[in-house]
């Protein structure tokens, strides 16, 4: 049993929401563990990707900023929180650049960054970027993989078929070590595959078919026995948790390791009502 469940929030940052600092107090001082920011550099005008939660995308997808700015804000203002990105899209940001946002932030924060990655769905988004959807997933491991040695070697080089680049330095490194933690997210099998290869965490999302905590915790644990991983280091934290008190007790008996609700793109009039209902259901303070 978890009677250490880990409980965060996540929220789309734009110009009219709570802001990123704001937020971040609330959240520390309500026992919170983790903020997580969502990215989206554009959404083509010309869009035919479908968005994986239904057939009108929300507006907060056109509005929001940038992730890693806005940890920033969230940063300078925290001292225990740990801030993450919901995700970074890996296969639209180049990888010299995003490693050393990584360890900016990560050093900035006193070692608190949670890097949630993943590769996204809007085809066209990528397109922009100059990635080919159909190769996205060996983008990311590639510029994933690129990443670790530039945090781990003093001269770092990588050579694969999309990610290339002879010695390089970079400094400084990350205060976590090796690095922060990658948490990946992905519907199974996927999803669940890519983050027990190279990462630290999978991210299942609520409301991306069956809700089933019990069958992600055995399908973690089933793939990381064909790895030859231990399931301890891959940690489950839920995305999209319902706001409700079951869930909540549900998901810790059996050893979630962390949940994040969702809030909606709003003011603080209407996000600091609903932290004060997830710290009284989740019995934070």
């Amino acid at each position: 049993m978890s009677i250490t469940m880990k409980l965060g929030v996540s929220i789309f940052p734009c110009s009219y929401t709570i802001p990123p600092a704001e937020l971040a107090v609330a959240l520390e001082q309500r026992g919170f563990e983790s903020l997580w920011f969502a990215e989206h550099s554009h959404i083509p005008v010309g869009r035919t990707a479908p968005w994986p939660g239904g057939p009108v995308l929300p507006q907060m997808y056109y509005d929001t900023m940038d992730p890693f700015v806005c940890l920033s804000a969230a940063a300078a203002v925290t001292s225990e929180l740990k801030l993450a990105t919901g995700i970074a899209l890996v296969v639209q940001r180049d990888p010299i650049h995003l490693a050393k946002l990584v360890t900016s932030i990560d050093v900035l924060s006193g070692g608190r960054f949670l890097f949630g990655v993943g590769a996204g769905w809007g085809f066209e988004e990528m397109a922009n970027h100059g990635t080919d959807h159909e190769r996205r997933f060996g983008l990311m491991r590639e510029r994933i993989e690129a990443m670790k040695e530039i945090w781990a070697s003093e001269q770092a080089e990588y050579h694969g078929e999309q990610v290339d680049f002879d010695p390089i330095f970079q400094n400084p490194k990350p205060l976590q070590k090796p690095h922060p933690p990658i948490h990946v997210g992905g519907v199974m099998p996927g999803g669940l595959k890519r983050a027990v290869r190279y990462g630290n965490g999978w991210i299942p999302i609520a409301g991306r078919g069956e809700f089933n905590p019990s069958a992600w915790l055995t399908a973690r644990d089933e793939e990381c026995e064909r790895a030859g991983r231990d399931p301890a280091e891959v940690e489950v934290s839920v995305y999209g948790a319902p706001h409700e008190r079951a869930v909540v007790e549900h998901a810790r008996s059996l050893g979630v390791d962390r949940l994040v609700f969702g809030l909606p793109p709003d003011g603080a009039d209407v996000v600091l009502p609903i932290l004060d209902k997830l710290a009284d259901l989740a019995d934070l303070g």
